[in-house]
């Protein structure tokens, strides 16, 4: 399933934008028309302006319905995000409405030329289409909120990030300042911000490495609070959704120092609650920030320091082998989904 390009969805207008671009494109169209006798120039005016505004109408509301993702094509993680950002029934129903009052304007200027073709004063054409204006006018102010609401969504949705399920992705997790997004850093070619506080990344990044022609997408999720699931929030559920529904692997980051913000039970509560919600994969557990550790590596411990680079290189190894996306069985045969072309452009996939 190719991945959803969020940053495509087209700028929403707001209301008065739309009827002012509808309006003013039907005079341009009344200006156009030539005809000697003035009753039936007018009548050819009023019909051809109507036209004109329904068609923009038209064309901009079901623009906004055929270039928004449908529900129905997205992944589960996709559907997830949707749902975590901006909520999937508002999404549905807001969307619905857009394409009710496309139909209803097209409705208005079927019924308005077939009243202007009846009519036979001048004055009549011209009440015709003031009342064609009122009734679209009114259609548009009715699903205003709809409007400003897809307007608002589509501002959250374009940060989303978007992940090809064609190609391996890891899901980085864990408490608040961990090290996830020095890691995504040190790891890929994803430029996420780092600081040295709580609740630094405030949504999904996606990083990347390269390996044997074959791009490893890495996911830094938001830090997770050990709490119950109705008392987090829409960044942490954005969090969960990668969990449960992305990635052929998952790095869950403890911080065992001294200067963690997160007590290290609550960090091992919170994966213990990882690991009962997510067991069809595969889960690495790695202590972080191991430059300011002090004790003995326990048995089985991966220790990393994004910092000073130790045991990135081993780490990323790991992960390639623990994925093995692109093991040959048969040295005639390429993987499945080999990329025989490399024409990436990193800034379009951030």
């Amino acid at each position: 399933m190719a991945s959803v390009e969020w940053r495509k969805i087209p700028t929403v207008l707001y209301p008065q934008e739309i009827l002012d671009k509808a309006f003013g494109k039907a005079s341009i169209q009344a200006d156009l028309v030539e005809d000697p006798d003035k009753y039936h120039r007018v009548r050819k005016q009023m019909d051809r302006m109507v036209q004109s505004a329904s068609d923009v109408i038209q064309n901009v509301l079901t623009k906004y319905v055929d270039r928004w993702p449908s529900l129905n094509t997205l992944s589960e993680f996709d559907r997830a995000l949707v749902d975590a950002a901006v909520g999937c029934d508002p999404y549905r129903k807001n969307l619905a409405s857009l394409q009710w009052a496309s139909e209803q304007s097209r409705k208005i200027a079927i019924d308005t030329q077939n009243k202007i073709l009846r009519l036979r004063d001048i004055d009549g054409f011209h009440k015709a289409r003031r009342h064609a204006y009122g009734r679209i006018s009114s259609i548009i102010d009715q699903i205003s909120p709809q409007i400003l609401w897809l307007g608002e969504a589509r501002n959250i949705l374009r940060k989303l990030p978007s992940i090809d399920s064609n190609e391996p992705c890891i899901v980085v997790a864990g408490s608040p300042n961990v090290g996830k997004s020095a890691l995504i850093n040190s790891l890929s070619s994803g430029n996420t911000q780092v600081a040295s506080y709580p609740f630094t990344t405030k949504q999904l990044h996606l990083g990347h490495f390269e390996h044997r022609r074959r791009i490893y997408q890495m996911v830094d999720t938001p830090g997770l609070l050990d709490r119950p699931m109705l008392e987090r929030n829409n960044i942490e559920l954005q969090a969960i959704a990668a969990l449960e529904h992305l990635g052929d692997i998952l790095i869950f980051l403890l911080d065992k120092s001294q200067n963690n913000t997160t007590p290290i039970s609550e960090q091992e509560n919170l994966l213990s609650e990882i690991q009962s919600l997510i067991s069809e994969k595969p889960i690495l557990v790695i202590s972080s920030k191991s430059d300011l550790l002090t004790t003995d590596i326990e048995e089985g411990e991966i220790r990393i320091s994004s910092l000073e680079n130790h045991g990135i290189s081993e780490l990323r190894d790991r992960i390639i082998d623990i994925i093995s996306i692109d093991e040959i069985n048969d040295p005639l045969i390429l993987p499945e989904n080999w990329p025989r072309k490399r024409n990436i452009d990193f800034s379009e996939r951030i």
